[in-house]
């Protein structure tokens, strides 16, 4: 529940505080695989750009549609790394999107993207306008293949940008270290159990109160030991502890 601070002053006196209610804006977190998926950025400017970046590093194949772009995004398309159509925004561009993020300086041209997009059923993303997005941009930090993201629904990026970088403090690459091994852990753990409460049950063993100061000071005699009073001797081969 998001919460607004008046006060309530008067001369001479202390200042009082009252909180009111704000309407919170439901969304639901998903994550997408863009991989060769065909997103769309209609604008070229500093903002497109960092939308551009963000998609590349997750192998997306970016489009952009205008009729200038940043020095930056003319590069990444002279090296073939995304594909940029010279020219201004017409609904046809949509065809095939999965994704559409508008990131012009002209109103008119946002305004008409986020309502083609709607129209279309296509998740849509507009710059500085929250109140137009069908889907956010959160915050991310990535441990390998453990993914933390922060929204605040378009509110206060500067906001998941601290949370994140809270977090980063909090989750260190140990975390990307137990994934892993909780990846490598899993088939053992099926074969294992019959039921899935079993399999549950096996999984919150493994991940012992510990398990995480071990992997980061190296222990891994004791997460060696662990595992093997759980899943027997079959471990080692997983571990493959020198």
């Amino acid at each position: 529940m998001l919460h607004r601070f008046a006060a309530n002053i008067s001369p001479g006196a202390p200042r009082h505080f009252r909180i009111t209610t704000l309407q919170v804006n439901a969304v639901y977190p998903v994550f997408f695989d863009i991989r060769a998926k065909r997103c769309l950025v209609i604008g070229g400017g500093m903002v497109a750009e960092r939308k551009v970046r963000g998609l590349l590093r997750e192998e997306a194949d970016v489009v952009i549609v205008s009729p200038e772009v940043t020095d930056g995004i003319a590069r990444l398309a002279a090296r073939e790394q995304c594909c940029w159509l010279k020219k201004k925004y017409t609904a046809k561009d949509l065809d095939g999107a999965f994704l559409v993020f508008a990131a012009t300086g002209s109103p008119t041209v946002q305004e008409q993207v986020a309502s083609d997009a709607e129209t279309l059923g296509l998740p849509v993303n507009v710059a500085d306008q929250p109140e137009r997005c069908t889907f956010h941009v959160p915050a991310v930090l990535r441990r390998g293949d453990l993914t933390l993201a922060v929204s605040t629904a378009g509110k206060s990026p500067a906001l998941a940008a601290m949370v994140r970088q809270r977090l980063s403090d909090q989750y260190g690459d140990e975390y990307a270290q137990l994934l892993s091994l909780m990846g490598r852990l899993r088939p053992l753990v099926i074969n294992a159990a019959a039921t899935s409460e079993e399999r549950k049950a096996l999984f919150q063993k493994i991940l012992h109160g510990d398990m995480v100061h071990w992997i980061q000071s190296n222990q891994w005699g004791k997460v060696q030991n662990r595992l093997r009073m759980i899943l027997g001797p079959e471990v080692d081969d997983i571990l493959n502890l020198d």
